[in-house]
């Protein structure tokens, strides 16, 4: 049986909550496209994103560990991959557009820089005289204006929905780039989702990874309620068990706490707001999607946890003042003298008129760290073939 689009869509509208955002009822693209016979416009966003440059680089852009430190540790993608499964979870629970909610996941940091956030730190840092720099404001400059993948357009030429998902990720207000999708108004429920799903995943993967290199100790851990209780009931139902097993029950339990609860407040808060439309998701006057008071000071307490003993570990402050000194000397360079950037980065800054800031910004931004660090051994060791 092949389903058409439409008969897709109609699926959606008989089977969707009342407050989801149907594929139909989309405000559409920046340059008008024909509908695709079968798969419907979230369909096809999500598609894009897939099989777009930015989303392959992924692969090797920090999350936490350098990329040399190790293959078993988790990289932008596989975050974003574990992110976007969440989110898909949650929006199934609640009726809402699972398609929708993932595409806006996979999206969320193709704007991110090598090294994690200490690389966009110090990118922000250093174009304060430019305007700044936004890893939210550069996942929609990705996908509105640096991938060029077809030849009517310029980026993706993703939704509405969607590109107001990637720059309403997060704490939006004041965000210049979201002035276009109007900021007095919060984004439909599958974007908000994405943002809690991204803590989920970050927190729990972070605590798999930090125990499994050696620099967060069951101990430390125990200062967390949300650990405490995920480890003794992984303990409990797993009697026995070898400790790397407890280590992947404990945080599957983590996940399953966060997301749950997750589920049932968000249910509770549509049902207390009165929510029955999109539009009133979007006239809410607060994001909707949030963990219950009882979680809420459980996730804080977690997450302060986290800062003091993992993202602060003196490991993880030489990688993070490495990739600091890295990125700082290639803006420096590339600003000195464009000319060591590729032909091609230079010939669309000139043709869309650009400062030559924002194209030293995009294309460090757009590194790996191994390209980075590669770039950096090329530019200043002496022995190293340009």
């Amino acid at each position: 049986m092949l389903r058409t689009r439409q008969e897709l869509e109609e699926i959606e509208a008989r089977t969707l909550a009342p407050y989801a955002m149907l594929s139909r009822a989309s405000r559409g693209r920046r340059v008008p496209e024909p509908e695709h016979a079968i798969r419907t416009a979230f369909q096809r966003d999500r598609d894009r994103i897939v099989h777009s440059a930015a989303f392959r680089r992924l692969e090797y852009k920090t999350q936490v560990f350098v990329n040399h430190e190790g293959d078993y540790y988790r990289t932008r993608l596989t975050h974003t991959l574990e992110a976007a499964q969440i989110a898909r979870t949650i929006a199934r629970a609640l009726g809402l557009g699972e398609v929708l909610a993932e595409a806006v996941a996979l999206a969320h940091d193709l704007g991110h820089t090598p090294f994690g956030h200490a690389g966009e730190k110090v990118l922000n840092d250093l174009m304060k005289p430019y305007g700044g720099f936004d890893h939210n404001a550069q996942s929609l400059r990705t996908v509105d204006w640096i991938e060029v993948r077809y030849p009517g357009f310029r980026g993706l030429n993703l939704t509405f929905e969607v590109r107001e998902g990637i720059i309403k990720h997060s704490h939006f207000k004041g965000r210049p780039a979201a002035e276009e999708f109007d900021p007095s108004t919060f984004p439909c429920l599958e974007a908000q989702i994405v943002d809690l799903a991204d803590e989920i995943a970050y927190l729990a993967h972070d605590v798999d990874d930090g125990v499994k290199a050696g620099m967060l100790t069951l101990e430390d851990l125990e200062a967390s309620a949300l650990y405490r209780d995920a480890s003794r009931a992984a303990r409990t139902a797993t009697p026995g068990a070898e400790p790397r097993v407890l280590r992947y029950q404990t945080v599957i339990r983590m996940i399953d706490a966060m997301s749950t609860d997750l589920m049932h407040n968000l249910a509770a808060e549509i049902d207390r707001a009165g929510v029955k439309s999109v539009e009133d998701v979007r006239r809410a006057g607060t994001a909707l999607a949030s963990f219950s008071s009882t979680v809420t000071p459980q996730v804080l307490e977690l997450k302060q946890v986290m800062a003091e003993k993992l993202y602060r570990h003196y490991r993880v402050s030489r990688m993070t003042e490495k990739a600091g000194r890295v990125l700082a000397r290639l803006f420096e360079t590339y600003m000195a003298e464009p000319r060591q950037m590729p032909p091609h980065v230079l010939a669309r800054a000139e043709r869309d008129r650009e400062p030559i800031s924002r194209a030293v910004a995009d294309y460090i931004a757009g590194m790996t760290d191994r390209f980075a660090l590669d770039e950096y051994s090329k530019l200043f060791d002496p022995n190293e073939r340009v």
